[in-house]
């Protein structure tokens, strides 16, 4: 059996005790390693012109982030002018499309053309040819994801022809 006077002489240790804990406590959380916050500002990567190697027509390439030290994605905004479009091309690891605005047209080798519009998602498979670009009458614009391996996102082909795209 626990004495009254034993008994507050403990709770009250306790209680002294507490504020040097927390202070312990509060003093290991901000010793812990800060985690770094990168916010990528508009317009602080110039647009560039899509090379004439890898697309037909006028098309504008806005760089959103590359792949870094701790994650392999990379993501830029295309816009493609009316008839504009990617030549053939696979991605090691696959892409992903958001369509942002206008009408577009996806293809993979083999399937169907299909048209795209604002909030469709496509996915390519890794090593699937495929090609992305505008409708013939009308602009388009998507958010392209795609991962590095090995340092590599795309391998870039032959161009699309005006029959394989008017099809």
């Amino acid at each position: 059996m626990i004495h009254r006077r034993k008994f507050l002489k403990a709770t009250g240790a306790a209680a002294l005790a507490l504020p040097a804990i927390l202070r312990a406590q509060n003093t290991a959380s901000t010793q812990t390693p800060k985690l770094n916050m990168e916010i990528k500002r508009i317009g602080s990567q110039p647009s560039i012109k899509g090379p004439a190697d890898w697309f037909t027509g006028t098309v504008r390439i806005d760089p959103l982030f590359d792949p870094n030290a701790s994650a392999r994605a990379g993501a830029a905004s295309v816009t493609f002018e009316p008839g504009a479009r990617t030549a053939w091309h696979t991605h090691p690891l696959g892409q992903r499309l958001i369509v942002t605005g206008g009408c577009g047209r996806v293809q993979i080798e083999g399937g169907p053309i299909e048209e795209i519009r604002p909030g469709d998602v496509v996915w390519f498979p890794p090593g699937v040819r495929h090609w992305h670009g505008a409708s013939p009458t009308t602009a388009m614009t998507h958010i392209a994801i795609q991962e590095a391996q090995n340092g590599k996102m795309v391998d870039w082909m032959e161009k699309v022809s005006e029959d394989q795209y008017r099809r």
